[in-house]
């Protein structure tokens, strides 16, 4: 297989199995969508509604639209943007809810900051599609106003995000808050995580929010605060073994020595784009910066290697406790496609090359589901795992629906 055949099966996969997927399986009658599919496909209509699904959807479905006009994905993208501005909006407190029930109201009104960040990548990203459309074809769509308030949608939310959780003192960015932006006791994005007050992961998102932001929205502050969050990925967050620590206090004291394969190789291409989409302003500082996550991005890439196997990429490795998790989850093989060819892009070692072509083998052979959407993973026995969602809180069309439009840009 080559990059050419690499295109042609993930173009089908995107647009045969996972984005119908979620527009005949998701969509629910009563506004945006259903909050769950089991793992054995069994629609769960009463399931609570997650931000981060829904805004999840609105990205994928927004670039989708973006680079291939099928008028159903914009359908699809406006239904979950039109969801998430009337359901998940505080209009009293602002920023956004953490869930809702299944009838749309608030279930869960605490202010997580890694969720309000996937709102603005969403809602910034619906922005930018909408304006490949020409003035004659917004007008005959009544797009107009839905362009304009996806942008200032994303905009008051990033602001929240400065106004609540930047740390002005040491950096960076808090976890969590409470509906009123008061302090609050369990930052936890879920349970399996440690609860202090700086994550990786919510930083990783913040990123990948301000980067797709900032395509559409030249703001000098914004910028600022882009250049900060690559600054402390090369600084703070990425270990001098090349893994990324994963908690840290506010002080940025690192919590355990816990690796995450999966997110080592996703951070490795997202911190390359947005050092890529900074530099754009020409600034010879932004360059400079740009040239240093090149060095950084292999560095991750080739410490994501210590989690490969012939038959995919597992979870995580603790060296302290030699605990070792080998499931192997959908999303990390997804990044791990994505992540090596953008090191072969970069450095133009084969072996990167077979490592993405291998990875999307495994995705064939054993990740994708044939009564639609990909399995949430394998087991480290082998076995399927159904006891996770094949759509829900977490499962999202996100990372599968990203990784095939990545490779089909990179093409």
């Amino acid at each position: 297989m080559n990059i050419d055949k690499l295109v042609h099966d993930v173009t089908n996969e995107l647009t045969s199995d996972i984005l119908p997927f979620w527009i005949n399986h998701m969509q629910d009658p009563r506004g945006g969508f259903y909050g769950r599919i089991d793992g054995s496909g069994k629609l769960d209509a009463d399931a609570p509604k997650g931000l981060i699904l829904n805004a999840r959807i609105l990205w994928t479905f927004s670039q989708a639209y973006g680079m291939l006009g099928r008028p159903e994905y914009l359908e699809a993208a406006t239904r979950a943007k039109q969801y998430i501005a009337e359901h998940f909006i505080d209009h009293d407190h602002g920023g956004a809810y953490w869930s809702l029930n299944a009838d749309g109201s608030p279930l869960d009104t605490k202010k997580q900051f890694y969720a309000i960040a996937f709102a603005v990548y969403g809602l910034a990203e619906y922005y930018r599609a909408i304006c490949h459309l020409d003035q004659a074809k917004r007008a005959e769509r009544s797009l107009d106003y839905a362009r304009d308030d996806s942008l200032s949608l994303a905009i008051s939310l990033y602001k929240s995000i400065e106004d609540h959780s930047y740390d002005s003192a040491r950096g960076g960015y808090i976890e969590a808050s409470t509906r009123e932006w008061g302090a609050i006791e369990d930052m936890r994005l879920s349970e399996k995580d440690e609860n202090y007050a700086k994550t990786m992961n919510t930083h990783l998102h913040i990123l990948e929010a301000y980067t797709g932001l900032y395509r559409v929205w030249k703001d000098a502050g914004l910028h600022d605060r882009l250049r900060g969050l690559i600054q402390l990925f090369l600084d703070k967050i990425i270990q001098p073994d090349g893994h990324l620590g994963l908690f840290f206090d506010e002080d940025w004291k690192l919590h355990g020595e816990m690796q995450s394969f999966g997110h080592d190789i996703e951070t490795s291409w997202l911190l390359v784009e947005a050092a890529e989409v900074l530099s754009e302003s020409g600034d010879l500082g932004d360059r400079l910066l740009y040239m240093e996550c090149l060095g950084a991005s292999r560095d991750l890439a080739a410490a994501a290697t210590e989690g490969l196997t012939p038959d995919g990429m597992i979870y995580e490795y603790d060296p302290s406790t030699g605990y070792r998790k080998e499931d192997r989850d959908w999303w990390v093989q997804a990044e791990a496609v994505v992540g090596y060819l953008n090191r072969y892009q970069l450095a133009g070692a084969p072996d990167d090359l077979e490592r993405c072509l291998a990875e999307w083998d495994y995705i064939k052979r054993a990740i994708i589901a044939p009564d639609g959407e990909w399995y949430w993973g394998r087991r480290a026995d082998g076995s399927v795992n159904l006891d996770d969602d094949r759509a829900g809180f977490w499962k999202c069309p996100y990372h599968n629906g990203r990784m095939c439009m990545e490779i089909m840009k990179r093409g």
